[in-house]
């Protein structure tokens, strides 16, 4: 097996260019302490809306469940699944929100998911 002794290598540049570009810097690679703070307002809303769509829900399954209103049981345990499925994240995202608006260590708006 025959060896390339005589191969001429050239440095590579430290740093990319600025002609890359523009010569603005990255905004993905910069860390701006404020940009934590904002607070994800149609994130809130849909949380509170799922909120009150699953305690709606749950109040009308155990309603039916209790024999206060008309109704099968088959409609019961389909309310309090949907009542369920839609109480638990609203319940959670509002949570979250609540405590960042309170400033309780541990919890940032930036951990809500913002839509």
């Amino acid at each position: 097996m025959s060896t390339r002794r005589n191969v001429r290598y050239s440095p590579l540049a430290g740093e990319e260019s600025d002609d890359d570009n523009g010569g603005q810097e990255d905004l993905r690679f910069s860390y701006n302490p404020r940009a934590f703070d904002r607070v994800p307002w149609k994130s809130i809303a849909l949380a509170l809306f799922l909120l009150a769509l699953g305690s709606i829900l749950l109040f009308l399954a155990f309603f039916i469940f209790a024999g206060h209103m008309e109704g099968d049981k088959s409609q019961a345990f389909g309310l309090l699944a949907l009542g369920i499925l839609s109480f638990l994240p609203g319940f959670y995202e509002t949570r979250v929100a609540y405590y960042a608006w309170r400033g309780a260590p541990g919890y940032r708006f930036s951990s809500i998911p913002s839509y």
